[in-house]
């Protein structure tokens, strides 16, 4: 229900007498009910999905097992891979490709995928999105100010509109047409709410959206800077696995060329050099098929950075081990739940919900607007008068009991839901750091044994090469030689490669990836 206040003042004196009656009722029923019924209608709450996770285009997390290489030797290691699922695995193609072959280190790869991959440009865009509604529900709080300019011929029949003469005292005539006539009229109206709290706490609500999305930005660059190095550190591990693989070849080729030697001296049987020649092609398979991982590896970061397509390119930085100190799990913690951006994005998406719940209560309350407008009307603008009128409108609801009620339980049910995804997300966080601490103390106690055992393994090798070049052992030895060193070869890159995602998962679970994973993998 609405109840409206007009004041208004308009210009008879260009009309005709005869006409005076009848624009008047005009003016009247055809200005005064109007502005009544424009009265402002009430507002509606703002709808939110019951989930604040949808802000973000996809995911990039790290998963582990606890698996065995293969073989007695070699070492129990936590095989630690990066998952890159939706928008992140996606990037915008940006440059063209040339036949060099570029150099690319891990600070170039970081600042393209920050600029070309399509996370970042599908949150960016959402932010927007979240401005532009923002903005939207602003204006319906602004006054809003639009000026109009009409020029009217009419010719009226009044007989048709049931001013019959039986209507009129005696000795007063009326025609039955009137017109053709003319007049115009240039106005300015301005339409500003005065008080609605609905619409108020829609403003707050889609602010602390903006928040949320803004905050899902700076969120969205830690998780692009470890799908970037998470890529970058697998292209390092499946080059030092192919290296390794080509000395083992080359190692199989010497022990099955000193076999046929051998042979044909008449020293050793001819099992001893089918044994090293099938040693030798296994080898050979298995650098085949290492060199094709490497190769899709590489195609994949470069589409998560959005190199040109075909450009080749080659890893300018290589990290080895290095020791991460100076950092407790406590102080990690702390950090962590500091200066995590998705816990304030959950936080602000919280807030949202609860304004939204207050945007719908506050449908019970009455509305306040007002309307106003002015200008001059007249037959010509040399014969014309300045006109006005102010509408003052409450609007408060009688009976929307049923629909206000459905509007709060779903802005209800949206802060529960928000209320468990925020309390969740503080365990995850958590979870996440212990999680990250206990990986990289293992990783690093795996690559101390692995470096033992590399030392080892290869001692043995030589070893059995010298009994086996002496007559007094057979391939079999040497055969399961090169087996252990290349079982521990591939422990040591291995853990080597667990270390340091560790430690960029650590800054990815601190919420500083962006800024501290350059530094941790130098070991600073």
């Amino acid at each position: 229900m609405g109840i409206s206040f007009r004041e208004e003042t308009c210009n008879l004196g260009e009309m005709r007498a005869v006409r005076v009656g009848v624009y008047a009722a005009a003016m009247v029923f055809g200005l005064a009910i109007p502005a009544m019924l424009s009265a402002q209608s009430s507002s509606t709450p703002i709808q939110l999905p019951a989930s604040g996770r949808g802000l973000q285009p996809g995911s990039v997390g790290t998963t582990q097992s606890t698996v065995n290489a293969g073989g007695q030797n070699s070492v129990n290691l936590i095989d630690s891979s990066v998952s890159i699922q939706g928008s992140y695995l996606g990037s915008v193609p940006t440059g063209t490709a040339t036949d060099a072959v570029v150099s690319l280190s891990l600070t170039e790869a970081l600042r393209r995928g920050l600029d070309y991959n399509l996370g970042a440009v599908s949150v960016t865009e959402g932010v927007r999105q979240a401005r532009a509604q923002r903005l939207a529900f602003l204006s319906q709080l602004l006054p809003e100010i639009n000026g109009n300019l009409q020029e009217t011929v009419e010719q009226t029949n009044l007989t048709a509109l049931g001013l019959k003469p039986s209507l009129f005292p005696k000795g007063i005539s009326i025609p039955a047409v009137v017109g053709p006539y003319n007049y115009f009229d240039f106005r300015a109206t301005l339409t500003q709410t005065v008080a609605d709290f609905t619409r108020l706490h829609n403003l707050h609500a889609a602010t602390e959206n903006a928040r949320a999305a803004q905050f899902a930005v700076q969120d969205t660059r830690d998780l692009i800077v470890l799908a970037v190095t998470g890529s970058y550190l697998q292209i390092n591990a499946a080059a030092s696995r192919v290296r390794a693989a080509e000395a083992a070849v080359r190692t199989s080729e010497a022990t099955f060329q000193q076999a046929s030697d051998q042979l044909r001296n008449g020293l050793n049987a001819r099992i001893d050099v089918t044994r090293s020649q099938v040693q030798l092609q296994t080898d050979q398979q298995r650098l085949r098929a290492l060199r094709a991982d490497f190769d899709k590896q590489k195609l994949t970061l470069a589409r998560i950075i959005g190199l040109p397509s075909g450009q080749a390119f080659a890893l300018a930085d290589d990290f080895t081990f290095s020791p991460l100190s100076d950092l407790t799990e406590a102080d990690a913690l702390a950090r962590a739940k500091a200066g995590r951006a998705d816990i304030k994005s959950a936080q602000a998406a919280l807030h949202a919900g609860d304004e939204a719940l207050k945007a719908a209560r506050s449908e019970y309350m009455p509305s306040v607007s007002v309307e106003a407008d002015y200008g001059v009307i007249g037959t010509n603008p040399a014969q014309s008068h300045g006109t006005f009128g102010v509408t003052g409108s409450v609007n408060f609801p009688i009976w929307q009991r049923p629909r206000i009620k459905a509007d709060i339980e779903q802005a209800q049910s949206v802060v529960a839901q928000r209320t468990a995804e925020y309390a969740d997300l503080q365990g995850r966080v958590d979870y996440e750091v212990r999680q990250e601490f206990i990986d990289l103390a293992a990783a690093a106690d795996q690559v101390g044994l692995a470096e033992k055992n590399v030392g080892l393994a290869r001692d043995t090798l030589t070893q059995s090469q010298d009994r086996f070049k002496a007559g007094v052992a057979d391939t079999v030895e040497v055969v399961q030689a090169q087996q252990t060193v290349e079982q521990a070869d591939n422990d040591l890159i291995s853990a080597t490669y667990e270390h340091n995602l560790a430690k960029a998962a650590l800054a990815r679970a601190l919420g500083q990836a962006e800024k501290t994973i350059p530094q941790y993998l130098k070991g600073k």
